[in-house]
């Protein structure tokens, strides 16, 4: 877990800011880190273990493919993250920074604020593993590389989907997208044209997928068998076309044949 030490830009004790205000009033504070990244350890400061694993590798593992397409991306690393109350105008309650520890069920360790001029990402490093980290880092990408509705997925990953339906391969990535595909009745799995249920589907299971993938880049990860799993056959196709549409950075390798 991260260990914070030297003070640095803090709000008062009484003072609570959404996300994307915490990140615009410290803007000038905040470090570049390639052409697309830049992050603020809000609070405290960290070692240069810490920075390493928190922001220099998952940065460095986005492939360039993927960075030259995002906007702006600011990344915080704050104390603590709240459940703010739900606002007239939003649909979902508003994320906030804190300094001091909320209460338990109004605590999180992940928020995100995505416009089309950039993304704030923040995690509450007091409370969160660089594992935990790393997959809500790549799974923010994920989403942003998808696109609203997931109207950026390549024409390839639905094609290799619709093939194992036609297949019926049992199993997804990650729950988010069995529990979708478990719900898709028969005209959902054949229409030419995609359905709502369809297109939900197809969405989750790009975006569990490529945050499998670019995970992977970063880290060395064991994928768990089970029930609920693609078949390995099945995933390794999936990943194969991810590399090559988002080829990884030089250096990081996808497939143990690739070292």
């Amino acid at each position: 877990m991260l260990e914070l030490a030297v003070k640095t830009p803090v709000i008062s004790s009484q003072q609570r800011m959404s996300l994307g205000q915490y990140a615009d009033r410290f803007r000038n504070e905040m470090v570049a880190i390639g052409p697309r990244f830049c992050y603020l350890c809000a609070g405290s400061s960290i070692s240069e273990e810490d920075r390493r694993e928190f922001v220099e590798e998952p940065v460095a593992a986005v492939p360039p493919v993927i960075a030259a397409r995002l906007p702006e991306v600011r990344i915080l690393l704050v104390p603590y993250l709240e459940r703010g109350k739900a606002h007239r105008m939003r649909t979902t309650p508003v994320t906030l920074v804190s300094e001091q520890k909320p209460k338990e069920d109004a605590a999180l360790s992940f928020g995100s604020e995505v416009s089309g001029t950039g993304a704030v990402l923040a995690f509450a490093v007091k409370e969160t593993e660089v594992a935990d980290y790393h997959y809500r880092f790549f799974r923010a990408i994920a989403e942003m590389v998808a696109g609203k509705g997931g109207k950026n997925i390549p024409d390839g990953y639905l094609g290799l989907v619709r093939q194992e339906l036609h297949k019926q391969a049992h199993g997804e990535v990650d729950d988010g997208a069995w529990r979708l595909k478990v719900e898709l009745e028969e005209k959902d799995r054949t229409s030419a044209r995609l359905t709502k249920r369809m297109r939900a589907y197809v969405e989750q299971s790009f975006i569990d997928t490529l945050t499998l993938y670019l995970h992977g880049i970063c880290c060395d990860i064991d994928v768990e068998t089970g029930p609920r799993q693609l078949p390995s056959n099945l995933l390794r196709k999936r990943l194969a076309l991810l590399k090559s549409i988002y080829p990884p950075p030089q250096g990081y390798a996808v497939f143990p044949e690739d070292l």
